[in-house]
C-alpha cells in the first residue's frame, strides 16, 4: 500500500512539473510571436483571485497577471502603473508597465509587466511571496499574498530560458 501511495505521488509530481512547462504561442496582427506557459492560480477566495505566468518575445521576459475582478475596458486601459512584486529574499521589485489587454471578449483582462533583464537571476533564485497591483478609481491599491504556485515564475522562466538555449 505504501509503494502504491508513493507511485501515484510521484507520478502526480511528475505531470504537475512536466504540465508546468507546456509552451504555448500566439499570434498578433502584427506578425509578432510569444511564447507562453498556460496561466496558474497564485491566489484564489470567492471575492477576487489572480491568475498569471511567464511570457517571452524570445528578447524579453514578462510577468503577464490576470486579476479579478478587473475594470471595464475604458478604466482597465487606465492601468499603467508599475507592479511591485515581493520575491522570498524579502526584495520587492518594481516592474515596468508593459501592456494591458482584454481576451476572450473582454472576460479576462491582463495586466503585463516587464521583467528586467538584470534582476532575471533573481526572479529563477526566489519564489515570489506577493504582489501590489494599483486597479486605479476608488479601489486603489490591491495586494495578493500568493498562496498558491509561489514557485511558478521561476520554473516558467527555467523552461522558457531551456527551450530558448535549444533553439540557438
Amino acid at each position: 500500500m505504501i509503494k502504491f501511495v508513493l507511485a501515484i505521488g510521484l507520478i502526480t509530481i511528475y505531470l504537475s512539473a512536466r504540465s508546468q512547462c507546456e509552451i504555448l504561442h500566439r499570434i498578433y496582427p502584427d506578425g509578432s510571436m510569444i511564447y507562453y506557459i498556460e496561466p496558474v492560480n497564485f491566489y484564489w477566495t470567492s471575492s477576487k483571485d489572480l491568475k498569471g505566468g511567464i511570457e517571452t518575445d524570445n528578447e524579453n521576459f514578462y510577468l503577464e497577471l490576470q486579476p479579478s475582478p478587473f475594470p471595464e475596458r475604458p478604466d482597465g486601459k487606465k492601468l499603467k502603473d508599475d507592479l511591485e512584486l515581493k520575491l522570498a529574499n524579502d526584495r520587492v521589485y518594481h516592474l515596468e508597465h508593459y501592456d494591458t489587454r482584454y481576451l476572450d471578449h473582454d472576460t479576462v483582462m491582463q495586466l503585463v509587466y516587464l521583467i528586467d533583464k538584470k534582476k532575471l537571476a533573481e526572479f529563477l533564485a526566489f519564489e515570489a511571496v506577493s504582489v501590489k497591483i494599483n486597479m486605479g478609481g476608488k479601489e486603489g491599491f490591491r495586494s495578493y499574498f500568493f498562496k498558491l504556485h509561489k514557485t511558478a515564475i521561476k520554473e516558467q522562466l527555467t523552461c522558457l530560458l531551456n527551450e530558448h538555449k535549444k533553439k540557438k
